[in-house]
This record gives C-alpha cells, structure tokens and sequence, in this order.
C-alpha cells in the first residue's frame, strides 16, 4: 500500500486519502463523481437492493441525484470532522481504463477509549467474484490501523450475503455473533453476523495477507 504522492500525512482529523493498491484505488468520493456513481448505481439495481441501506421513514434506498448530493455532504462533513472516510473503488483492467466500480464507506470512527469503526461496502456485479472487494477491503483497513491509530474495526454481514462473506472469511475476521435485526436494510431491520479484527490480530497488514495468498484479481 502507498499513499498518493502530495497528499498530507496528518490524519487526524482529515478527510479519506487517496490510496494505491496496484490496480485498485480508493479515492474520496465527490461531487464530481455524481454522474458515473448514478449510472452505475442504475446498473445494479436489482443487484443491490437486497444489501441497501434504508430507514423506517424511508424504506427505499434513495436513487436520485438530490439523495446523492445529500450522502455527499454528509460524508464531506464526516470526513472533515475525523467521524467518517468516504471512499470510491477504482479499478484499472490490464490495459484498459481505469473505471469506477464501487463504494467503501468506514464509519462512525469512535476515538477516546474505543478506537473503533465499522465499513460498509459495494461493487458493481460486472465485477463481482475477482478479488476486487478484498484487496479494497485490505487497503482500508490497514490505512486504518497502521496510519490512523485505530484499534477495531468490525463489519457487519447480512448472513444471506455469500459475497461479502467471503471477504470478511478470506482476510481473516473473527466472527462475533448474530445481532439480532441490527440495522434496517432493503426495507425492514435484518439480523447480521459481525466479524472484527483488532490491531493485534492483522501482523503485517491485510495487503500483505493478500499477496501471501493464491488468490489474485482477475
């Protein structure tokens, strides 16, 4: 993992870095992003919808692009307030364009005694299954370890999400238990499995766990 050349090292309380994990980046996500984040969300549909977030008051994900600038600034805020990184996922195929291909979203990060946070994230189908979502999901979580100074970082999984349950099992998070209709998702409070890791348990990093591994991008 390296950071992007000119970008400050002072974390603290900075908004998401740009990160560099050979061919797949996480860049913080902006408003300049609205138009390809839109149709890529289109495209995935009925993909997502079993894995959106939602809310009592509003069972449907929001999908418009008065929703998306509202997510934009509120994670702007969150970024600038050292609460949230808000990051898009960005992958270059063997000699094609590099292209936008999800969203890796980590927070409420939780300081004082806790050192804490949570991700959520998404891909596009089109490249679901090829270690995309592992590798961001690595280079995450060890900018949050060994450059931000946090201590846990827990995701919680949908037991019914095949997908995003190999990535938690192939980087090595511990399982914690069922929590019972956790968070509301595609329109009603659903039960979850959470997995952790703390910065005890990561040695060299999630990267480098990775590139131990047989498994690679395809």
């Amino acid at each position: 993992m390296r950071l992007v050349p000119g970008r400050s090292q002072d974390f603290s309380a900075r908004p998401a870095v740009e990160i560099d994990g050979d061919r797949i980046e996480l860049r913080p996500l902006r408003m300049a992003d609205e138009h390809r984040f839109m149709a890529l969300r289109v495209i995935n549909t009925e993909w997502l919808a079993p894995w959106d977030a939602t809310t009592p008051e509003n069972p449907s994900p929001r999908s418009s692009s008065a929703g998306f600038k509202e997510m934009a600034r509120n994670l702007a805020q969150g970024a600038q307030a050292g609460t949230h990184l808000p990051w898009l996922i960005w992958f270059t195929p063997e000699g094609e364009a590099t292209r936008l291909v999800g969203q890796l979203t980590v927070g409420p990060i939780i300081w004082g005694s806790a050192r804490t946070t949570s991700l959520g994230y998404w891909l596009d189908q089109r490249h679901a299954g090829r270690g995309i979502m592992t590798v961001a999901v690595a280079l995450a979580v060890d900018h949050l370890f060994f450059h931000r100074g946090l201590h846990r970082v827990e995701i919680a999984v949908r037991p019914e999400n095949e997908a995003s349950l190999r990535v938690v099992q192939k980087l090595g998070f511990r399982e914690e238990g069922l929590r019972k209709r956790f968070l509301h998702i595609d329109g009603d409070w659903r039960d979850h499995r959470c997995f952790a890791l703390t910065q005890e348990e990561i040695g060299a990093g999630l990267v480098a766990r990775c590139r131990g591994s047989q498994s690679g991008i395809g």
